[in-house]
C-alpha cells in the first residue's frame, strides 16, 4: 500500500467507528429502563412434615415438645441392599462404625408414613423414597393452607422449591450392582428420574398443576433453608404469589452411611444406646446421627393471603447467606460464616439482635461444629445472649440430622415456636460444653415463653450457610 493512501484509510476507519458507536449508543438510550420491583412481604400459611418422630406436623411437634426421640438402632434391612446376597449384607453391616439412625416410622396407623400410599400405588411406582416424602409433606402443607387452586392463572402464579442433599443413593447402588453382574439391560427406565433431586419439585408441581417457578436447591445440609429463602425471594421479586418450599432426604442406606462413617462424621460411641446418641452441645458428643424426612412450607405474598383470609403462622423477615471459604467439611473456628449469615438475616429483617427471642441452632452433635456455632451465637447476640434473655436449642437430639431436609424441618419448628409460644428443648444435654455458663445455656426443657421473632440456622459441607428469620404475624 502506498504511503499517501494510508492516512485516508485510517481516517475513513475512524469515521465509521464513530458512526457505529453513535448508532449503538442511540439504540441503547432508546430502551426504556427495567420496571422497578417493589419488595413484597412473605408469610407462612401452611405446614407439612415427615420426620423420625412421626408423619404429620401435630404428631411431630407434640413428640418434640414432650422430649421424645426418634432415633433407633439400624438393622441389615435398613441398609437397602436387597440386590446383594445375605453374606455381603452382613459383612457390610459389621463394617459400619455407626449403627444408629433416625428413621421415619412407617405403617398404616395415624402418625406413620404410609408406604403403600406414597411409594407403591399405581401413580407412584416410579418415585424414590425422598420424592414420596415430599409428596406426603406437600399434601399436608397445601391442605393446611387451604390452597387448592383451580383457575389457570392461580396455578401459573404458584411454584415449587423443594431441594434435597443427596437423592437416592440406594438406587445408584442397585444399578451399579447390575453392571457388576452384567445385567445392564435390567436397569430400570425410571432409574434417572428416581435419582434426580429436582424430581421432588417436579412431581409436586405435576400433581397439582403448578406452573410457577420449579426450583431445587442442592446445598448439602443447608438445602432446606436455601429452598425456603430462595422461594421467599421469588415471591418478593414477583415471580409467584404462592410457593411450596422445603427440603427432603432419604439417605439411610449402606453406601451413604459408609461414606459418612469414613469421613468420621457419624457418632459411633452410642450404638448400644441409640436414644442417647444425638447430644448437641454436650461434652459427650462424637458425631451426628443420620436421619431422614421432609419439611414443606406454603409461602404466600401477604396481601394475597389476606385477600383469601388464610391462616398466617409467621412472616419470613430475613434470609442471610454466606460462605466459609475455608474447608470442605469443617467450619472455621472463628465462626465467621455463621456470624455473617445471622447478621445478614438480621439486617434484612430490620430487627436488632436483642429483639430475637429464640434461635434454632444447626448444632448437629459434632465436637467442632457445635462449639463454633455457640461462639457465633454469642458474638452476634452479645449481651442479649450473655444475659440469658435469648433462648436457643438444637432439635437434632430428637430427630438426628436430616441433611438436606434439616433446614426445612427446623424452620417449621421455629415457626411453631412462634405460633405456640413454646421454645423446644435440646435432648441429652447432661454435661454442657465448657463454652456455656449459667446464663448462656441451651434449653434442656421446652419453655413456654413469648416468641415474637426467631432464627433458624443451617450450615452445610462446602462451607455454605443460611439463616432464616421469622416473626409473629401480629406485625403483618
Amino acid at each position: 500500500m502506498t504511503s499517501h493512501l494510508r492516512p485516508k484509510l485510517l481516517a475513513a476507519s475512524r469515521s465509521q467507528l464513530r458512526r457505529y458507536i453513535s448508532s449503538a449508543a442511540s439504540q441503547f438510550q432508546a430502551l426504556d429502563p427495567p420496571p422497578t420491583v417493589s419488595s413484597r412481604r412473605v408469610v407462612v400459611t401452611g405446614l407439612g412434615m415427615v420426620t423420625p418422630l412421626g408423619c404429620g406436623v401435630e404428631t411431630t411437634w407434640k413428640s418434640l415438645i414432650e422430649g421424645e426421640c426418634g432415633i433407633r438402632a439400624i438393622t441389615t434391612e435398613d441398609l437397602k441392599m436387597n440386590s446383594f446376597d445375605r453374606e455381603t449384607q452382613l459383612h457390610t453391616f459389621d463394617q459400619l462404625t455407626s449403627k444408629v439412625a433416625a428413621i421415619v416410622p412407617c405403617g398404616t396407623n395415624p402418625g406413620e408414613f404410609n408406604e403403600d400410599m406414597w411409594l407403591r400405588s399405581k401413580d407412584h411406582r416410579s418415585i424414590a423414597r425422598f420424592i414420596g416424602f415430599a409428596l406426603c409433606a406437600a399434601d399436608e402443607a397445601l391442605k393446611d393452607a387451604l390452597w387448592e387452586p383451580s383457575k389457570q392463572k392461580q396455578k401459573e402464579r404458584t411454584g415449587v422449591s423443594i431441594g434435597g442433599g443427596i437423592g437416592s443413593i440406594s438406587d445408584i447402588l442397585d444399578a451399579a450392582q447390575m453392571i457388576c453382574e452384567k445385567r445392564l439391560r435390567r436397569v430400570s427406565p425410571y432409574f434417572i428420574p428416581r435419582i434426580l433431586i429436582n424430581m421432588a419439585s417436579g412431581h409436586v408441581s405435576m400433581k397439582y398443576g403448578f406452573q410457577g417457578p420449579n426450583h431445587a436447591a442442592v446445598t448439602a445440609c443447608a438445602t432446606g433453608a436455601h429452598s425456603i429463602g430462595d422461594a421467599t425471594r421469588m415471591i418478593q421479586f414477583g415471580d409467584a404469589d404462592v410457593m411450596v418450599a422445603g427440603g427432603t432426604e432419604s439417605s439411610i442406606d449402606a453406601l451413604s452411611i459408609a461414606g459418612f462413617c469414613r469421613s468420621r462424621a457419624l457418632t459411633s460411641k452410642y450404638n448400644s444406646n441409640p436414644l442417647q446418641a444425638s447430644r448437641p452441645f454436650d461434652c459427650g458428643r462424637d458425631g451426628f446421627v443420620i436421619g431422614e424426612g421432609c419439611g414443606v412450607l406454603v409461602l404466600e405474598e401477604l396481601e394475597h393471603a389476606k385477600e383469601r383470609r388464610a391462616k398466617i403462622y409467621a412472616e419470613v423477615r430475613g434470609y442471610g447467606m454466606s460462605g466459609d471459604a475455608y474447608h470442605i467439611t469443617q467450619p472455621h473456628t472463628d465462626g465467621r460464616g455463621a456470624i455473617l449469615a445471622m447478621t445478614r438475616a438480621l439486617k434484612q429483617s430490620g430487627l436488632h439482635p436483642n429483639q430475637v427471642d429464640y434461635v434454632n441452632a444447626h448444632a448437629t452433635s459434632t465436637p467442632l461444629g457445635d462449639a463454633v456455632e455457640a461462639r457465633a451465637i454469642k458474638t452476634v447476640f452479645s449481651d442479649h445472649a450473655a444475659s440469658g434473655a435469648l433462648a436457643f436449642s438444637s432439635t437434632k437430639g430428637a430427630i438426628g440430622h436430616l441433611l438436606g431436609a434439616a433446614g426445612a424441618v427446623e424452620s417449621i419448628f421455629t415457626v411453631l415456636a412462634i405460633h405456640h409460644d413454646i421454645a423446644p428443648l435440646t435432648l441429652n444435654l447432661t454435661k454442657p460444653d465448657p463454652i456455656f455458663n449459667d446464663s448462656f445455656m441451651p434449653l434442656t426443657l421446652s419453655r413456654e415463653m413469648p416468641v415474637k421473632s426467631a432464627i433458624s440456622n443451617s450450615f452445610g459441607f462446602g462451607g455454605t450457610n443460611a439463616s432464616l428469620l421469622f416473626t409473629s404475624p401480629c406485625s403483618s
